[in-house]
């Protein structure tokens, strides 16, 4: 998120210890009950807006480690959990996300990381994970959606994130390109309007799906009125809608995330434009999963796409996913606040799946993905109800699933399922 990010050197990373985690330091690997103990690293926000979506991402992965044992094949697994976000700035922290992507490298135990949340931080992390003298190193996210991190995008990408020269970071959803794109079909098939008028966080990820939803949107017709960078830390945003309001847009639509002030964006909005009956609102996954907006009375009616399956269709359609929703339940009671949550699941599940393959070491579990045929979890076991199949070639996964959200009665509805171009 943010300008474009360059790929960053490791500096002294052996200096640095393992950061603190839930459950306590893993063992040596001569623990009662045999075999060598791994550590799978989650690296989220914990703080701000995104804690209740990143804690209940955390709890889940533990459901589901629990229901397999704490075991990949011969191996024991233990759960370290990181945070990247600062109370100061309510959000994912670049500082942060690089300090840890060094102590991920030093420690001894991790062999791979669950994260990012946000695609900003994972291009920080990704290239020094990647240059890893004992890997590279392992990162599959759950919800990092910007394109160049596995293909061709801004300059540069995606070989800014392997700088190795070998590919390290996969992930279990699709890509903004996508997104952004089945956002453009829905605002013209569903809602028909004519113009919009788009309104980007000014970092990596609302850049780039704000670019993908304006392309499509102009390829359908949709006359775009601006495309612009608010600043986060603005007050207000009535004089900028007050200037759009002057252009009458028959939609607004948001790239970013709600960390970015996004309360008071939807807040002004509706104040100077109408609720979202008068002059739709759109949103894309970044606005998604965050109790604070579901509160919001301007809220009702908001749409929002997620890259994937939601919780609803997964609970439904039964199965694995459905299970370790029951047993989620039952250990905390009540459901998770994401559908981030089982997709947590499905990138931890890969990184079990190339642990099994694996010598146990950080450059054999990387190879287990990238090698040969690569990872795949079949629909029977998936947490996403579908076969996870991760592309060798780019990181990328199969699925493409875009679903279309809208917020109704304090919660965030399934509407229908978006088709992909």
């Amino acid at each position: 998120m943010g300008k474009p990010i360059r790929a960053l050197a490791i500096v002294a990373v052996a200096t640095l210890g393992i950061a603190a985690c839930g459950g306590g330091s893993s063992d040596d690997g001569s623990g009662s009950g045999g075999g060598k103990t791994l550590t799978i690293a989650t690296d989220l926000p914990l703080q701000g807006a995104s804690a209740d979506s990143s804690t209940d991402t955390n709890n889940m992965i533990q459901v589901y480690l629990d229901s397999i044992g704490n075991k990949a094949g011969d191996y024991k697994l233990k759960l370290a959990k990181y945070d990247n976000s600062t109370a100061t700035a309510g959000q994912w922290d670049a500082a942060t996300c690089t300090a840890n992507a060094q102590k991920h490298v030093a420690s001894d135990e991790e062999v791979a990381v669950m994260g990012e949340f946000n695609s900003g931080c994972s291009k920080l992390e990704a290239p020094v994970l990647n240059q890893d003298p004992n890997g590279p190193m392992l990162m599959v996210s759950h919800s990092s959606t910007n394109p160049g991190l596995t293909k061709a995008w801004d300059p540069g990408e995606p070989e800014l994130y392997a700088p190795s020269g070998k590919k390290s970071f996969a992930r279990v959803i699709t890509t903004d390109d996508y997104q952004g794109t089945a956002a453009a079909d829905f605002a013209k098939e569903t809602l028909k309007v004519t113009s919009c008028y788009i309104v980007n966080d000014n970092q990596t990820y609302g850049q780039g799906i704000a670019k993908a939803f304006q392309t499509q949107a102009e390829k359908n017709g949709i006359k775009i009125l601006g495309n612009e960078a608010y600043d986060d830390k603005a007050p207000n945003y009535t004089a900028l809608f007050q200037k759009i309001k002057g252009l009458n847009p028959g939609c607004i639509y948001v790239g970013g995330i709600y960390d970015a002030n996004g309360g008071q964006l939807l807040k002004d909005k509706v104040s100077v434009l109408g609720d979202n009956t008068k002059v739709p609102m759109m949103a894309p996954d970044g606005w998604t999963g965050y109790p604070a907006l579901d509160k919001q009375p301007q809220a009702v009616g908001l749409y929002a796409t997620f890259a994937g399956l939601s919780t609803e269709q997964l609970q439904a359609q039964g199965g694995a996913a459905a299970d370790l929703l029951t047993k989620y339940k039952a250990k905390y009671g009540t459901g998770p606040r994401t559908s981030y949550a089982l997709y947590g699941v499905a990138a931890v599940q890969v990184i079990v799946a190339a642990i099994e393959k694996s010598d146990g070491t950080k450059k054999g579990v990387r190879d287990a993905v990238f090698e040969g045929d690569g990872v795949t979890i079949p629909a029977d076991k998936s947490a996403t109800g579908k076969d996870i199949i991760i592309d060798p070639s780019t990181g990328d996964t199969n699925a493409k699933d875009i679903s279309v959200l809208q917020e109704k009665d304090g919660e965030q509805k399934f509407l229908k399922a978006q088709a992909v171009q």
